[in-house]
């Protein structure tokens, strides 16, 4: 399984313990920066790692800030990304089990959990399906709809201007 990493300088170090728990426990990592601890600005890395799960380059990803907040919402931008801000390992599972979230989301600043507990939860554990298979449904729907109104051709105008009716 291959995993992107990706933080700006509040996680950074985080980040380089992460990488190294998850080499040592056999998985596979993509590091998308960045690569010191210089102030640095987290949509880009967030986006990285988001873009490498949306086009399917990497299986799951994880980003890391000092809140989490940022990088989530940048991520969830991307078509089939499913990032999900996790404090503890109850949200961690509860984020796999149930939103089959792609992405874990961690705040550097905000853990309730030791990272390696959050992050043994968050890939120990698989989508349930059932009730949850279609609320993630949903969200595709939902997804596909914004995707599709996006890509749709610009109406164009009849030139003509409107008449105001009296």
């Amino acid at each position: 399984m291959k995993i992107a990493l990706g933080a700006d300088h509040g996680g950074f170090e985080l980040k380089s313990d992460i990488n190294k728990f998850l080499i040592a426990e056999g998985y596979r990592t993509v590091d998308c920066g960045t690569h010191d601890a210089a102030p640095c600005d987290y949509p880009r890395f967030a986006y990285k790692v988001a873009k490498a799960v949306s086009d399917k380059k990497a299986d799951l990803g994880i980003l890391i800030c000092k809140s989490g907040n940022g990088m989530a919402i940048v991520a969830n931008k991307l078509p089939g990304v499913r990032a999900a801000i996790c404090a503890d390992k109850n949200i961690a599972t509860l984020s796999r089990q149930h939103n089959d979230a792609n992405i874990l989301v961690l705040g550097s600043e905000h853990l309730f959990d030791e990272p390696e507990l959050i992050l043994r939860a968050w890939l120990g554990s698989a989508f349930e399906g059932g009730r949850h298979k279609r609320r993630v449904g949903q969200i595709q729907g939902i997804e596909r709809k914004v995707v599709s109104s996006l890509c749709a051709p610009a109406k164009r105008s009849s030139g003509r201007k409107a008449v105001a009716k009296r």
